[in-house]
């Protein structure tokens, strides 16, 4: 009997030998890198740079495939549904990880449960921006003058339940201030109406306003990251005034669940060299974001607290799912 148990571990040993040899030779063929944004925008730009690394080092075609709609839920959906051999990928924003399921009533996909993290790629904060009129130079000035005058100040923001909103949102739960919500279709017409004076502030992306803020066309007060930026680096932080204050747009990769560890751990070490290169840094900073790498399980616990963080602040506020 031992004699036969032991033929049957081996045999089965040899039964799986092939699948282990091929993640371990991982990639044998080409890999598509979903981008469930528009070509030509952050994230496109993002995944092309990376995928020309990742494919300079592992010898196969890294090969970026835009599958827009949905605020980026259509190409999430496709990748939480692929089959997890390695050979799809997604590179995608918290907007479609942690905000947009929180705001629909029944996501295609669980990004917790239906994604494998592989890798933090950057952060870019939101930037504070008030007009010129606003007598506040910094956030404890605008604070205090929010308390002083709680009817006299309404914000624009780049959409109901965008990462401008919610960052706005944010920001009043946190200092008990209150102000008037004016929702806009993209941050440009949020923009113009907060440069014309119509709205008093605005959250928004910090390359959106960085020309009006050299021009002295909008005041910019903080950036919502918790460290300061290297784009920025004299900007203080909201956090700087209210410890802990955080709220910013990230990337990462992800694959399917299940994604074999042996694939998730050399696109990870791979990653990480690429986020280190000097052209690399060159093209994040282009969009005012910062490299972040790390590993699959530091990933993993960053999307699982960001996506509680966001799902109890929509609650507090009380904005309805779609």
């Amino acid at each position: 009997m031992t004699t036969k148990r032991a033929m049957l571990v081996a045999a089965a040993a040899m039964l799986f030998q092939p699948a282990l040899v091929d993640a371990q030779g991982y990639p044998v063929k080409p890999v598509r890198i979903i981008v469930p944004f528009p070509a030509g925008g952050g994230t496109d730009l993002m995944a092309r740079t990376l995928g020309d690394k990742l494919a300079a080092a592992l010898g196969q075609p890294f090969l970026v495939d835009n599958r827009s709609g949905a605020g980026g839920a259509v190409g999430t959906d496709h990748v939480a549904k692929a089959p997890p051999d390695g050979y799809t990928l997604l590179v995608s924003s918290s907007s479609a990880l942690v905000i947009g399921p929180n705001l629909v009533r029944k996501s295609p996909y669980d990004p917790l449960r239906d994604l494998a993290p592989v890798v933090l790629i950057s952060s870019s904060p939101n930037v504070l921006v008030v007009h010129p009129s606003v007598p506040a130079k910094s956030v404890k000035d605008l604070i205090a003058l929010a308390k002083r005058r709680p009817a006299g100040l309404n914000y624009g923001s780049n959409g109901a339940g965008t990462l401008s909103h919610l960052t706005a949102e944010l920001f009043k739960l946190r200092t008990g201030i209150e102000m008037l919500h004016v929702p806009y279709k993209g941050a440009p017409p949020a923009v113009v109406d907060t440069m014309a004076g119509n709205v008093s502030l605005l959250f928004t992306a910090y390359p959106t306003v960085s020309a009006q803020v050299r021009s002295g066309r909008l005041r910019a007060l903080a950036v919502t990251s918790t460290n300061r930026v290297s784009i920025a680096p004299d900007l203080p932080t909201v956090a700087e005034t209210l410890p802990g204050f955080d709220s910013s747009q990230w990337w990462g990769m992800f694959g399917p669940a299940g994604l074999p560890a042996a694939a998730v751990s050399r696109l990870n070490a791979e990653m990480q060299k690429a986020l280190s290169m000097a052209d690399v840094r060159k093209r994040l900073a282009a969009d005012a974001a910062d490299p972040i790498g790390g590993s699959e399980a530091d990933c993993a616990r960053f999307l699982r607290a960001d996506f509680e963080k966001w799902r109890k602040v929509i609650a507090d506020v009380g904005v309805q799912p779609n």
